[in-house]
């Protein structure tokens, strides 16, 4: 299970004027690695956006990038303590979103966008599309 890829789910926001960068994870089982892996991300987005929702008591909630502010990337569980985080912090400090892009693409194996539409279920989208 230590070589199983980790799929994140992460929301680039700004709050009151500060960026923000909640995510949440979970191991893909080995069934899940080949596909698309659409129950675990629906799960992780649901979860991910119940915290951003219970965080808007405390101000309004922005998209920092538009429809590629809410992810879904597959990463090797080494960047997940390493690599990550060191691009959440640069970006948290900088706002560069080209930036931040570029290096996730870097370390992340599938990565999608996540929406919906009005009368439709959650669209995992690959990303970059």
């Amino acid at each position: 299970m230590a070589d199983a890829p980790y799929l994140v789910a992460l929301a680039l926001m700004e709050q009151e004027g500060r960026r923000a960068l909640p995510l949440t994870g979970r191991s893909l089982p080995d069934e899940a690695v080949a596909a698309e892996p659409t129950t675990i991300a629906h799960a992780l987005a649901l979860e991910l956006l119940l915290r951003l929702w219970q965080r808007s008591d405390e101000g309004a909630l922005q998209r920092a990038c538009g429809v590629e502010s809410l992810l879904l990337v597959e990463l090797p569980m080494d960047a997940l303590s390493e690599a990550l985080p060191t691009l959440k912090a640069a970006w948290l400090n900088s706002g560069d979103v080209e930036a931040f892009q570029h290096g996730l693409r870097a370390i992340c194996g599938r990565a999608w966008t996540i929406s919906v539409a009005k009368f439709e279920p959650v669209t995992l989208t690959p990303w970059p599309a």
